[in-house]
């Protein structure tokens, strides 16, 4: 196919990840150790903790579970902004999408975290997981303990079959390792296409990631919910919503295309990715605005049947949440961030192509919806013993100045344009 006078653009182009630009994220890394560090040290000294009983769950609480529960929470929210950059990769192939070529290796670098999540999330589920997951305590399945609770000893086979109810839960950290497994099996399988794709040129490339694509997909939908199940329902072990690998994935989505809207302008403010024009930002600027109001619709239809069936055991989680002086103000942050700031400031054509409007939006949603695995984890790990401080901060800063360099990283490894994707040349000329 002849390019029609588009020689102009430069399909070899790489990203240069300066010295310049690695400094500043380890500056931020630094900044969120330190921060980290002084909420580690307020908590051992027991500073600004208001322990009226001190206890959590029933027994005593200790500064290290906070420091627990925020491992968890910024590895399953950095690991769902991974999986979904993979994810919202393989939708493009799965719908034959053409205006989306430019970014695709943005979306694909994001999968390179997932090696490292999961190291982190086998290794802190070891470290953690009997003092945050309440259902690993054994007295819940004794008969003949005063903790027994047949509801929890219903539901252990989930978790520890084949072995003993209360021994060692294989059967869940199974599942944990194969999802990684396969998850990192895929995204190699996807760069291995690309690389060919690029060396060789064709459209085979183009059908074979389209059948893996839809592999993963199929896969990816049974994964994506049970391990929501898995790593944060399980947490309020008597509460389930039936609905509640939707409402994780949708938040995960939302973060995953801010995440790659902010990669496609950080890049284009460098110089890259000539033949990325205002139509292609609006786009993102779309499914931004879109995904947002997706999450808004899934959070309200579980809390609102929750509200009006009013059973108690489906509405001890909003109660919990609604009722508490740590976690109440955030359910209207959660709201305010995800929803209305979005919702208003995107409406309109002009917004969703402006690059400063998005900047600031998806910066505010990736925070926002840190917010909302916020309150997913900590109610039921800690009890009033949370709340958003040093320790919450400096985590979450280090985590994601870690996952920064690592996409970052990744992405500067290969070419950043798919310069022999058949669709590359309706990309060029994408209008809306």
């Amino acid at each position: 196919m002849a390019h029609h006078g588009e020689q102009h653009y430069n399909l070899e182009q790489r990203f240069d990840f300066t010295a310049a630009t690695k400094k500043s994220i380890m500056t931020v890394l630094v900044i969120g150790a330190i921060i980290l560090g002084i909420g580690i040290i307020l908590g051992m000294t027991g500073v600004g903790h208001h322990e009226e009983a001190g206890e959590a769950g029933g027994h005593a609480f200790h500064w290290y579970e906070r420091l627990f529960a925020n491992l968890w929470i910024n590895n399953v929210f950095f690991t769902g902004i991974a999986l979904v950059g993979v994810f919202f990769f393989a939708i493009q192939f799965a719908a034959q999408a053409g205006w989306s070529t430019p970014l695709l290796r943005i979306m694909l670098s994001m999968g390179s975290w997932l090696p490292i999540a999961g190291i982190l999330m086998i290794a802190s589920f070891f470290l953690t997981g009997h003092s945050l997951f309440h259902w690993w305590h054994a007295e819940l399945f004794d008969p003949a303990s005063p903790e027994y609770d047949s509801i929890i000893d219903g539901k252990g086979a989930f978790f520890f079959w084949p072995l003993a109810k209360g021994s060692f839960p294989v059967f869940y950290i199974a599942r944990m390792v194969i999802f990684f497994g396969f998850w990192v099996f895929f995204i190699n399988k996807f760069k291995q296409i690309s690389a060919q794709e690029d060396q060789l040129g064709g459209t085979s490339h183009w059908f074979k990631m389209r059948s893996w694509s839809a592999y993963f997909l199929v896969f990816f939908a049974v994964s994506s919910s049970i391990s929501a199940w898995d790593w944060v329902m399980s947490i309020d072990t008597h509460w389930f919503s039936t609905l509640f690998g939707w409402y994780v994935f949708a938040s995960w989505l939302v973060t995953a295309v801010s995440v790659i809207t902010l990669i496609t302008i950080f890049l284009k403010g460098r110089g890259y990715l000539e033949m990325v024009n205002q139509n292609h930002i609006h786009d993102l600027g779309k499914f931004v605005f879109g995904f947002s109001i997706f999450w808004t619709y899934l959070w309200f239809s579980q809390f609102l049947l929750i509200y009006y069936a009013n059973i108690p055991e489906e509405s001890v989680y909003f109660v919990e949440r609604l009722t508490s002086d740590v976690y109440g103000p955030f359910i209207f942050v959660n709201l305010g961030l995800n929803f209305f700031l979005p919702f208003l400031v995107l409406m309109t054509r002009d917004a969703k192509r402006h690059g400063i409007f998005l900047k600031v939006v998806c910066s505010i949603l990736v925070v926002g919806h840190w917010v909302d695995f916020f309150l997913m984890v900590q109610p039921g790990t800690l009890g009033h013993n949370g709340g958003i401080g040093f320790m919450e901060v400096g985590m979450f800063l280090v985590f994601g100045s870690a996952a920064a360099l690592v996409v970052l990283g990744a992405l500067s490894k290969t070419n950043l344009i798919a310069k022999n994707h058949p669709m590359l040349e309706e990309s060029y000329h994408h209008h809306i």
